[in-house]
């Protein structure tokens, strides 16, 4: 099944990781995982479950795990993060009223034993929106200043046009090259 695919996967030469992508339903997570491997975006469902991708980028292989947002999903978010590498949460910039709520749940996940010291990437979605925090806005109100225990980053961007995904992908790119020194 899918675990002999990974494990024959493993076996590349081309160093991989894996990175869990996660935030609120409705937030641009599978949008934002087909714009980094250049799938069509006009037409996107809610994610039940999870959906898995892999991308190349920057010679790595990155396995991106995608997994729903939905209230009745979180729960088992969990279940997801052992041996990840980065974790990527993305944040519906222009959905204001649930800032609080996207807040809590990133707190909750960077308490994980799992994911301590993992490196965090905070795309602030649909920037193509006039209603848009910044994302410095977004990064104050979620205290990111306040995390010692990794390395973190947040990147404005829109997943449906593609503007500053390309950076957070740098971003990354740059975090695996510290790590391998």
């Amino acid at each position: 099944g899918l675990l002999s695919i990974i494990q024959r996967l493993k076996g590349s030469p081309e160093q991989e990781l894996r990175i869990v992508l996660l935030g609120l339903d409705n937030a641009g997570k599978t949008t934002l995982l087909k714009r980094l491997a250049s799938e069509e975006v006009s037409t996107i469902m809610p994610t039940q479950g999870f959906n898995i991708k892999s991308v190349h980028s920057h010679g790595f292989k990155l396995n991106v795990w995608d997994i729903g947002g939905q209230r009745s999903i979180r729960p088992y978010w969990r279940k997801y993060l052992g041996s990840t590498d980065l974790l990527i949460y993305v944040i519906d910039s222009a959905d204001q009223k649930r800032f609080e709520e996207t807040g809590q749940e990133l707190a909750e996940l960077t308490e994980e034993e799992s994911l301590m010291g993992v490196p965090l990437l905070v795309f602030a979605n649909k920037q193509d929106l006039v209603t848009a925090a910044p994302a410095a806005e977004i990064a104050e109100g979620l205290s990111l200043h306040t995390y010692r225990d990794r390395e973190w980053q947040i990147q404005a961007c829109s997943a449906l046009s593609g503007e500053g995904v390309q950076d957070g992908m740098n971003w990354i790119s740059s975090q695996i090259m510290n790590r391998k020194k």
